[in-house]
């Protein structure tokens, strides 16, 4: 509680993008600043910013695996499934414009 009896407001949650991450624990890497002095410079929570320095860490060999990791996995490709789904949608979409152009509820 605060001084005045008032109950703290909570901070709402934020989700940083991997860009915002990257720099962050870049900056905790070159030991420039103290954690404390990049928290402040961030807005980021000393302990968070640790954790994030650690996952650079950990995750630095991956770069030099020599094995190419594709970041999801990919399925193939089903062409054929492609162009039934697009021309039953578009007769969809044709059938529907006229009817709401028939109904007068579509402005040309």
């Amino acid at each position: 509680m605060a001084a005045t009896g008032e109950p703290l407001a909570k901070r709402p949650r934020r989700n940083h993008t991997p860009v915002f991450k990257t720099k962050v624990a870049l900056s905790a890497v070159r030991d420039e600043k103290t954690i404390v002095e990049l928290a402040q410079q961030f807005d980021v929570h000393p302990n968070q910013i640790t954790q994030w320095r650690n996952q650079l860490l950990d995750g630095a060999a991956s770069v030099f695996d020599g094995e190419a990791k594709a970041a999801t996995p990919t399925a193939p490709v089903d062409v054929k499934t492609l162009h039934a789904k697009i021309g039953e949608l578009t007769l969809e979409n044709d059938f529907l414009s006229g009817a709401l152009g028939k109904a007068g509820l579509l402005s040309s």
